[in-house]
């Protein structure tokens, strides 16, 4: 078995034997109070059952299906949001970079940089991203294999920064669908960074209404104990309070009243798995 990096947050180890950690937020940041009020409702459930998590929103989304799809706040709205949330409830926060300019700047308030699926190959947006000596979220691309990832973390590693998390989000599968090759989440594993596991973009259909992309959300939990069998680093669920009513991605977004359900049975199967390699 491959040695895996560990990597450190604030009170966070991600890789290794360490407990599971949650990625866990709304798709994109919709506005201040929205996000403060979901950030609270993440953080007292973690705590009641003693689970880690980082928070995740997007100050852009950048690749919607339609040009009339909302983005989000911005760069500079956003930041300050999430920097708010991790002083207020003293958590990691992740977010989205899609150009090269804005590593450096997110990095300044951010704990972890995230790659988004479609921007993997980027090389420069790679390189700025690991110049910044930050953890870096890589997501597979939907048109990759799992063996494909390796140069992606070589890209990045080329600039000095060795904290790398590889990102499973599902495989294009004919048209609108994603399916999940879990032989992919050990051969990830094999390249000895930690490996994350998205549940809910693997089950969302790309595009699949026209003008947005559905999801079919039911097929979270199950996707998500699979992962956790076999004893992934972490796993990304985002979550909202209303997700039919969200303005991206929510129909393959948890109910955020689900998760005092989910955590604890993804921790036993998390701790059983961790406990017996």
């Amino acid at each position: 078995m491959v040695k895996q990096k560990i990597i450190n947050l604030k009170n966070i180890k991600i890789g290794g034997p360490n407990p599971i950690v949650f990625i866990l937020g709304p798709c994109q940041i919709e506005n201040r109070d929205h996000s403060l009020m979901i950030a609270e409702k993440i953080s007292n459930i973690c705590e009641k059952i003693s689970a880690k998590f980082i928070f995740k929103s997007s100050y852009d989304k950048a690749n919607r299906s339609s040009i009339n799809s909302a983005r989000g706040v911005g760069l500079e709205e956003g930041l300050k949001i999430l920097q708010e949330i991790s002083e207020n409830f003293d958590c990691p926060t992740i977010t989205d970079v899609h150009e090269p300019y804005q590593c450096k700047i997110a990095a300044e308030v951010v704990d972890i940089l995230q790659i988004p699926a479609y921007l993997c190959r980027q090389t420069d947006l790679l390189l700025a991203a690991g110049d910044t000596d930050k953890p870096i979220n890589v997501k597979k691309g939907q048109f990759l294999s799992p063996t494909d990832m390796a140069k992606v973390a070589e890209k990045i590693s080329s600039a000095g920064n060795d904290k790398i998390m590889l990102c499973e989000r599902g495989t294009t599968f004919g048209y609108n669908t994603l399916v999940n090759d879990f032989r992919g989440l050990d051969i990830m594993a094999e390249t000895g960074y930690p490996v994350i596991f998205d549940a809910t973009h693997s089950v969302q259909q790309p595009s699949l209404l026209g003008d947005k992309s559905g999801g079919e959300r039911k097929f979270v939990p199950t996707l998500s104990r699979a992962a956790c069998a076999i004893g992934v680093s972490g796993l990304f669920i985002e979550t909202h309070e209303n997700p039919d009513e969200a303005p991206s991605d929510g129909a393959n977004m948890l109910d955020i009243n689900d998760l005092p359900r989910l955590i604890p049975t993804l921790l036993s199967f998390d701790n059983m798995v961790k406990n017996n390699i």
